[in-house]
């Protein structure tokens, strides 16, 4: 006991310092962001605020990117649609700057993150209200898909990030036992990321966040369906990067077409893509010229399976969030739903009554529970999608209401809809949808409901539900998908330790999590003497040039000694190494005398 009480004093002392040192508040600086031109405060004059009437169908490109609220079609400016030669002026400048960056220490590192922290905090509202603006989800929507998500991002780099970008020392295996080995982790340089419109202020902020905290650059196209919002975000990067001193240029946020993205590509030391799987392979082809390498976050056509022995008002109230999230604006979307004949009926009742309780309508001009569709023409895409179904026996047994829709932007709009009787035939159960549609089927055994899954050129994510964890597991196991939620939906995403991607047409490679921070990096193996200079790697007398007879002997030998799997035959082997090496050393004392 006289042992173990200094030990225990020790550890309480320790652990109330530290409890006394997490109520200091950090001292970490405000920002000022000019947002002037963003707000909408009713002050906007009658030139900057008309309706604005796109061109229907494939227009060309212009010099301009356009943009405007999906939900109201008011006009919100224009932005340029860069040329290569000027996204290639973009990398170079980051380039120069990332230089200096690679140079800068986790200490100011942690400091850019913790002023981004403290910005987005306390303007929650300004950010999502942009954010809504600019693709028409709600303010709820926005706070759950980008403010929540990115601060959980910001908060595991404070925690964990340096962590996992120090050297790793590793095992040196049995024939190198005067060596230390290890893994460093080296800034690439210039990341380029071309992102989508679903979630303009995550997608910008996710490759920014784990780009420069493992010291590179980055320069970033957004959408040109959600430029307004990202170059607003661009400024908080500006200045929060200008408040602790790091090099001007390091962050790009670029504007344009396909144009400026395949420019961007051409530029870059990595390419992270957010989007399409055609877009991505287009992106693919154009890396190769290079052999710049890719990280592709394509569609996804995720499962939602049901199974007969769950909660079913709960499950339900958690599926209808699934599809509705962001206005149907998913990023890793439950787009099928499985639910056990035994339930079957019980859960579309729930289903549809929920649905039936949710109103469209534009997000900023009352209390809705889904905004408008951010693509233009997109609507008229999720009809045909029904329609298709409709025509090959399924039925539509749900859908919400609309609330009161300016008559400019009626066509931006899609109610939620619950669709039965739907089978792998259909277009909806096969396409990508990213809208707020539920088809809803049927199975009678796990078996069925993990073939119904698989059967999909998809492979992003699934959710599966039952009243046993295990059996959950179990199925969720057997789906080919990069990311699983058990008795749950997109969890997995809020975990940022955990890297987030998928298989098949849902693309391939990882961010967030260990691999996302570390796929930013170049990953270089060394090793090194471990007592130096005092034990060094000296060739073996048998296989040094010219060689000895026996130099093959030698090596078979020193090969069972290492490795061979019956002790006494290592031993045996290995003192034939040594008789091989007594008589080398012997032999060249011989010539030397002889000399």
């Amino acid at each position: 006991m006289a042992f173990w009480w200094p030990l225990l004093v020790l550890g309480f002392a320790f652990a109330i310092c530290r409890f006394l040192l997490m109520l200091i508040p950090p001292n970490v600086p405000s920002i000022d962001v000019d947002a002037s031109d963003v707000l909408d405060d009713g002050s906007q004059t009658k030139e900057n605020s008309f309706i604005y009437i796109p061109r229907r169908g494939k227009a060309a490109q212009t010099d301009r990117v356009q943009c405007y609220e999906p939900a109201t079609m008011k006009y919100l400016g224009f932005f340029p649609a860069l040329t290569p030669d000027e996204v290639k002026e973009h990398v170079t400048q980051a380039r120069k700057a990332q230089k200096i960056w690679a140079k800068s220490s986790f200490k100011q590192r942690r400091q850019f993150l913790r002023i981004l922290l403290k910005y987005i905090i306390e303007h929650q509202e300004l950010i999502c209200e942009t954010s809504s603006r600019d693709t028409g989800k709600t303010m709820v929507d926005a706070s759950l898909g980008e403010i929540m998500t990115t601060c959980e991002k910001i908060t595991w780099l404070l925690a964990e990030g340096e962590r996992w970008l120090k050297p790793e020392y590793r095992s040196f295996g049995r024939s190198m036992l005067h060596k230390r080995s290890k893994v460093e982790f080296h800034p690439l340089g210039v990341i380029g990321a071309i992102v989508s419109w679903n979630y303009p202020f995550h997608n910008i902020f996710n490759p920014m966040l784990a780009a420069v905290f493992s010291g590179n650059g980055v320069v970033i196209k957004v959408s040109e369906h959600a430029s307004w919002s990202g170059c607003f975000y661009f400024r908080i990067i500006q200045a929060a990067l200008a408040a602790v001193g790091a090099p001007e240029n390091l962050v790009h946020v670029i504007t344009g077409f396909a144009e400026t993205g395949e420019a961007l590509v051409s530029s870059v030391d990595k390419i992270i893509f957010v989007g399409s799987p055609g877009v991505g392979k287009m992106i693919m082809k154009n890396a190769a010229n290079n052999l710049t390498p890719v990280t592709l976050e394509l569609g996804g056509k995720d499962a939602f399976i049901v199974c007969e022995d769950v909660d079913v008002p709960h499950v339900a109230q958690i599926a209808v969030r699934a599809v509705l999230q962001s206005s149907g604006q998913n990023c890793a979307g439950a787009e099928r739903f499985y639910v056990h004949r035994d339930v079957y009926s019980s859960f579309v009742a729930q289903v549809v009554k929920i649905v039936k309780s949710v109103c469209v309508g534009p997000p900023l001009a009352g209390k809705y529970d889904m905004g408008a569709i951010c693509l233009q023409e997109h609507a008229e895409r999720l009809q045909s999608l029904v329609n298709d179904a409709l025509d090959k026996g399924a039925e539509i047994v749900g859908r919400g209401s609309f609330g009161n829709l300016g008559e400019d932007a009626v066509d931006q709009f899609f109610p939620p809809t619950v669709i039965v009787n739907v089978n792998h035939t259909m277009k909806l159960m096969q396409e990508e949808a990213f809208g707020p549609i539920m088809p809803i089927m049927k199975f009678s055994s796990d078996e069925e409901a993990i073939k119904l899954a698989n059967d999909t050129r998809y492979g992003l994510g699934c959710a599966v539900f039952s009243g046993s964890q295990r059996r959950a597991k179990e199925i969720a196991s057997q789906i080919h998908c990069g990311v699983a939620a058990i008795n749950d939906f997109a969890s997995t995403y809020m975990c940022q330790s955990l890297p987030f991607g998928g298989v098949k047409d849902s693309g391939f490679g990882r961010f967030a999590g260990v691999e996302g921070l570390r796929a930013c990096c170049l990953v270089k193996s060394v090793v090194e003497d471990r007592w130096w200079p005092y034990i060094k790697t000296k060739i073996p007398k048998p296989i040094q040039y010219p060689v000895a007879e026996n130099c093959f002997e030698f090596q078979e030998s020193l090969v069972e000694a290492l490795y061979g799997l019956n002790v006494w035959d290592r031993l045996r082997a290995l003192v034939n190494v040594l008789k091989i090496l007594s008589e080398q050393n012997s032999s060249t004392s011989n010539v030397r005398r002889n000399q």
